[in-house]
C-alpha cells in the first residue's frame, strides 16, 4: 500500500467506527427524547393530532440511523474491494455475517413498538372523528411500512454495494 492508500484506508475506517458509534447514540438519545415527547403529548394535548408531534421525530431519528448504517456499510464494502487481497476484516465479516445470530441494525422491532405506543393517546382521546382516525392510522401505519421497506432494502444492500463495486474496479 503507498502512503497515500494507507491514510485512506485508516480514513475509511476511521469513518466506519465513528459513524457506528454516532448511529447507536442517534439511536438512544433519539428514543429518549421520543419517549418524553410522547409522554408530553399524552398528558398535556387535547387533541389526538398532537401524537404527530413525536412520531415526525421517531421517524426523523429512525432516517438518521438508516442514512448511517447505510454509509457505514457502503463503505466497508469500497474497503473490502479496493483495498483487501482476497481476505481481510470486510471479506471475513461478510462471510461469517449470514451463519451469525440476526442482529437489527436499524432497530426496527423497537421503531414499530414505539410507533404503536405513539398511537396509545390518540385511542384514549375521545371524541376521534373519522377523519382524525384516517390521518393518524395513515401516518402510523406508514412510518411503519417505512421501517419494514428499509430493512428488506438493508438486508440485501452489502451483497449490491460489493457487486456495484466489483464492477465499478474492473471498469465496467
Amino acid at each position: 500500500m503507498t502512503p497515500r492508500e494507507l491514510e485512506e484506508y485508516q480514513a475509511l475506517r476511521a469513518t466506519i467506527r465513528e459513524r457506528g458509534t454516532a448511529r447507536l447514540w442517534i439511536f438512544v438519545a433519539g428514543l429518549g427524547v421520543w419517549a418524553g415527547l410522547a409522554v408530553t403529548t399524552g398528558a398535556l394535548a387535547t387533541l389526538p393530532v398532537a401524537t404527530l408531534v413525536p412520531l415526525v421525530f421517531l421517524a426523523a431519528t429512525f432516517e438518521a440511523v438508516l442514512a448511517l448504517h447505510v454509509a457505514v456499510e457502503r463503505v466497508g464494502r469500497y474497503i473490502q474491494v479496493f483495498f483487501e487481497e482476497g481476505a481481510g476484516w470486510e471479506h471475513a465479516a461478510m462471510a461469517f455475517g449470514p451463519s451469525s445470530p440476526r442482529v437489527d441494525p436499524l432497530f426496527s422491532a423497537l421503531f414499530v413498538a414505539a410507533t404503536l405506543l405513539n398511537f396509545i393517546p390518540a385511542l384514549l382521546a375521545s371524541p376521534l372523528q373519522p377523519i382524525e382516525w384516517i390521518v393518524l392510522g395513515a401516518s402510523h401505519l406508514g412510518f411503519i411500512a417505512r421501517v419494514i421497506a428499509a430493512r428488506r432494502q438493508a438486508g440485501g444492500q452489502r451483497a449490491r454495494d460489493l457487486a456495484r463495486f466489483q464492477k465499478l474496479k474492473s471498469g465496467e
